[in-house]
């Protein structure tokens, strides 16, 4: 008989990265309002909560991070400029954001990590099972990814992990996972986890990318986590530890994700993200690719 576990509601978003990657663009503009087509990357990414039933979202942030929660706030200002051009479709746009989900915000006062970003979503979430997606992976909403990993955690307990399998020579751009087989094609047990080993290193293919379901226990765990890879609290690290002892917060599963996701971490991955999203969108991708083709024909 399947066992029942507290149902999912919150998702934390760490978004107090200063984006160093991106800069100048992002010397005052958050790295996660650049735009992905003609919507801010974070938007994708709370979009990809609420599909998955989890209307509460908690955002941590740090300085020079207020137009996030500009974004996702009313604007009335534009809202009766739109009004009284009567223009319908911008004005829905622009509602659509501060409608999507019930939004809190945190501040990271000092930036040591992904593991400390989740920390700091202790006191908000509390007791609960709770989801925590990264802004640099958008996960296309034709390929539920989140709501798969809810069910996963809903069905077993513990915490589950998005894996997708990567080529050798990639697994230390990653935290990787040592697995094995469970009765389900998309579902593993985790058993091990390094971040970013070297490849000789690592225990699989398997690498982890931006989507967790987390039990709290996790909490308790990353308060006594010492500073890893790179000076900072891992979560890679916390993670490990509650899959060495499933005594602890219950197991750590991982479900296998072989769909679209679209890596914005990077310069170059950005612009292919823009491409292909845009290929993708009827009111822009047949003009597009027409456009691109000739491009592509012009250059060759």
């Amino acid at each position: 008989m399947t066992q029942s576990h507290p149902r999912i509601s919150k998702a934390v978003i760490p978004a107090a990265g200063l984006g160093t990657r991106f800069l100048p663009a992002t010397k005052a503009t958050p790295k996660e309002m650049l735009p992905v087509v003609d919507k801010p990357a974070i938007q994708y990414v709370v979009e990809e909560a609420v599909s998955a039933g989890l209307d509460d979202v908690l955002m941590v942030t740090g300085r020079n991070k207020r137009p996030l929660e500009d974004h996702f706030d009313r604007n009335y200002e534009l809202e009766s400029a739109l009004q009284k051009k009567g223009d319908a479709s911008r004005l829905a746009k622009v509602q659509e954001s501060s409608d999507l989900a019930t939004m809190h915000y945190v501040r990271q006062g000092d930036p040591k990590g992904l593991g400390h970003a989740v920390l700091c979503a202790a006191p908000h979430v509390g007791h609960e099972p709770f989801a925590v997606l990264l802004g640099d992976d958008l996960i296309d909403p034709r390929d539920p990814l989140l709501k798969r990993m809810v069910e996963v955690q809903e069905q077993h307990g513990g915490s589950v992990i998005a894996l997708m399998e990567v080529a050798p020579e990639q697994i230390h751009l990653y935290g990787c996972a040592a697995v094995d087989p469970t009765g389900d094609g998309d579902v593993v047990k985790v058993h091990d986890l390094v971040e970013k080993p070297a490849a000789a290193d690592a225990p699989s293919n398997y690498a982890i990318i931006g989507r967790y379901v987390l039990d709290p226990h996790i909490f308790d765990i990353l308060r006594k986590t010492e500073p890893g890879r790179g000076g900072e609290i891992q979560l890679t690290d916390a993670l490990q530890q509650l899959a060495a002892d499933e005594k602890v917060g219950g197991p750590v599963h991982g479900v296998v994700f072989k769909g679209r996701r679209y890596d914005t971490g990077d310069r170059g991955d950005y612009l292919r993200a823009i491409v292909r999203l845009a290929c993708e969108r009827e009111d822009l991708g047949p003009d597009f690719r027409t456009w691109l083709r000739s491009y592509v024909a012009e250059e060759m």
